[in-house]
């Protein structure tokens, strides 16, 4: 009977502990967990298991690598803010699969996307033409982000696509946007922005810049 009690106590004791811990890591959907995430849950959650099965074991055997993982986690998480790339390293980066009308086998290959998974993600977005995409990218969680080319004219485009990242200019999506960097470069000067590695962030929408500059 004491037994059970005791496995009561410690199911009761590792919920909300894993529950806070998941809180402290920050929030993210399902959908947007990275690699290293799913790691650290499943590692978590094993350990929570175990602990649970072996009430006789000393609860102290289970917190430990609880709380060196999840400082693992966290420091990870705040060196990844200051380096885009270790936050590549970690999380990966997003890829084009389809760059103005063009499937881009090679970098299909490379991330083992095959042509069945694209198809099946276009039609899960109502996109049942391959003729109708003029981008598409693979996000690092796996989704696919598509800008049909009826949206792709300036002044319609749907999809917010950053321009500059943490000070570094991201040629790729100029390209998507038919821009160039001495185009961007001017555009920053005019309003006021003469050192591109001081923004933060810089999106280019309908039209419209968004900049956020970085935090001193």
């Amino acid at each position: 009977m004491e037994e059970y009690f005791l496995i009561i106590i410690r199911t009761l004791f590792l919920y909300f502990l894993i529950i806070f811990i998941f809180r402290i890591m920050g929030k993210r959907e399902i959908g947007e967990l990275s690699i290293l995430d799913l790691v650290v849950f499943i590692m978590i959650a094993e350990m929570a298991v175990m602990a649970i099965e072996q009430p006789k074991d000393p609860i102290i055997h289970t917190l430990l690598p609880m709380g060196v993982i999840v400082l693992i986690q966290i420091v990870f998480a705040w060196v990844s803010l200051r380096s885009k790339p270790f936050r590549e390293l970690l999380d990966g980066k997003p890829s084009v699969i389809i760059h103005n009308g063009k499937i881009d086998d090679k970098m299909m290959k490379k991330q083992r996307y095959n042509y069945d998974d694209l198809l099946l993600q276009l039609r899960e977005k109502d996109i049942f033409n391959l003729a109708d995409v003029e981008f598409a990218i693979l996000e690092p969680s796996g989704k696919l982000s598509v800008l049909k080319k009826d949206d792709g004219e300036e002044g319609s485009q749907s999809m917010t696509l950053p321009l500059i990242l943490d000070g570094e200019v991201q040629t790729t999506h100029l390209d998507m946007i038919g821009k160039t960097v001495f185009w961007l470069r001017k555009e920053m000067r005019d309003r006021g922005f003469k050192n591109i590695q001081e923004i933060s962030f810089c999106s280019f929408q309908n039209g419209q810049f968004y900049i956020d500059e970085k935090n001193h």
